[in-house]
């Protein structure tokens, strides 16, 4: 049976959350305050990752600008859900990596679509 006062860390975790999480061995001892300020701070690291990735995702995805109440909404909304995804899946899914892969996608997707207009009014010219 587990001690209480120790939490497993995972050693099979997704390249982005193995970087953060990786000077924390295989388990934390709550009662100690730098292991468990180590694994706070590794945390954030991956939550802050997650949530720049889906705001850069996002604005590369909506391409109309929407209001200012609007927009507050979404980002809130983002920066909750983001949280609750990190905190849910962030160790066991790879959420920034496929997040990097979107918005890659989507980036390729709006410069394409950039030049491709650029061609039809230098045409019409």
């Amino acid at each position: 049976m587990q001690d209480m006062s120790t939490l497993q860390v995972p050693t099979d975790l997704w390249p982005v959350a193995d970087f953060f999480f990786r000077g924390l061995g295989g388990e934390v001892n709550l009662n100690n305050e730098d292991e468990v300020t180590m694994l706070f701070r590794s945390f954030m690291f991956l939550y802050l990752t997650t949530v720049i990735l889906t705001i850069i995702t996002f604005k590369l995805g909506f391409a109309r600008k929407l209001p200012v109440i609007k927009a507050v909404v979404v980002y809130a909304v983002l920066v909750i859900g983001t949280f609750l995804l990190t905190l849910i899946l962030g160790l066991n899914l790879p959420l920034p990596e496929s997040l990097v892969v979107a918005a890659l996608i989507l980036g390729i997707y709006r410069l394409r679509l950039h030049r491709e207009r650029g061609g039809r009014e230098s045409e019409q010219s």
